[in-house]
């Protein structure tokens, strides 16, 4: 048996909250997590829409439904180990094209602000360090940076974001010694990254995310 790829076009999905223009100062890109939607996902931001503010909610490429006892929910996923640099590649560059067609849209000044939740904080860093953009914080929301990447050759493009890891008291995913081993990879890649721990679960919440906003300003 033998293994084949080739490249087809396809048509990937997104959500947007705003108009980008060149008033806009905060340009937002927003990862779901694993077995969620875009469209649903983004909602949670409505806390920080604003007429200054633009927010892209991409959504992965691979569906799946989701089972549950009561439903078959439609549900997407980044990647799977299954086939992983390809997925990371084509997931990386179809961000890469929304980043690049909406930031061409705002003015030199906008602030570019990178979240990813769960799945997507994954998502986030690896779509970066595929494709370097040039952004101005990154927000890891419940989930952790890759262990299988080295950060330390990258340590000047890292060097003047502002880079932030957030978490609930409550997260079932976040055990004790997940959030050692995460401490400990920060601080062997020497990132410097700003705690925040909140009480509550799994969730982008709200309120915390409004929270989030006042200290980042």
């Amino acid at each position: 048996m033998k293994a084949h790829e080739f490249k087809v076009q396809r048509t990937a999905r997104y959500y947007t909250l705003g108009e980008a223009g060149p008033r806009t100062k905060y340009f937002w890109i927003v990862c779901h997590g694993y077995g969620q939607l875009a469209k649903h996902f983004i909602r949670k931001f409505d806390a920080i829409q604003a007429e200054d503010t633009f927010i892209l909610a991409p959504e992965g490429l691979s569906k799946f439904y989701w089972e549950s006892p009561k439903s078959r929910e439609p549900v997407a996923s980044w990647m799977t180990r299954e086939d992983r640099l390809n997925e990371i590649e084509d997931y990386s560059e179809m961000i890469l094209i929304l980043y690049q067609k909406y930031k061409a849209q705002c003015s030199e000044e906008v602030k570019i602000i990178l979240l990813g939740f769960s799945q997507g904080c994954a998502t986030q860093v690896r779509w970066m360090l595929n494709k370097f953009p040039d952004f101005h914080s990154l927000i890891m929301w419940a989930g952790l940076f890759p262990e299988d990447l080295n950060y330390i050759p990258h340590k000047n493009y890292l060097s003047n974001k502002s880079l932030y890891f957030i978490y609930g008291t409550e997260d079932v995913f976040l055990t004790e010694e997940r959030k050692r081993d995460h401490h400990k990879l920060i601080e062997d890649n020497q990132l410097e990254v700003e705690m925040i721990e909140f009480e509550g679960p799994h969730k982008v919440i709200r309120s915390e995310l409004i929270k989030l906003l006042e200290i980042m300003k």
